[in-house]
């Protein structure tokens, strides 16, 4: 099991560009797959980007394709969320996932460690 822990998030302006972190703990960070997912009150958990463990390949969701960034420095056991152009409709709990494979990140039914999320809320 990997132990993970987000930061990054809170109050943004529409428009702003925080980054979101999450450190990981307890296994070889390199062997996992990373990846993060949202939700907003109300609605089901999303995908939203997962990268490789070795960083090549990455997947977006089509809602945040071109505006947000996800990589990883293996060495710091550490994922990132570059957000972009952030609007109000990106307001959600942001968490952090680790799995066997990018594709186990976007399957709802594939086993993954969690992070315990983090609140980001777009002003408008």
């Amino acid at each position: 099991q990997v132990q993970l822990v987000e930061s990054g998030g809170g109050l943004v302006q529409a428009g702003g560009s925080p980054r979101l972190s999450c450190t990981a703990s307890g296994r070889t960070f390199s062997n996992y797959a990373m990846g993060w997912l949202r939700q907003a009150p109300g609605k089901e958990r999303e995908f939203v980007a997962a990268i490789s463990g070795a960083g090549r390949t990455i997947n977006y969701a089509e809602s945040v394709k071109g505006r947000f960034t996800i990589s990883r420095d293996n060495a710091k056991s550490t994922v990132y969320l570059q957000m972009n152009s952030l609007k109000p409709e990106d307001t959600a709990v942001y968490y952090c996932a680790a799995s066997t494979t990018t594709q186990a990140i976007n399957n709802r039914d594939a086993s993954k460690d969690w992070g315990q999320g983090t609140q980001v809320t777009v002003s408008s």
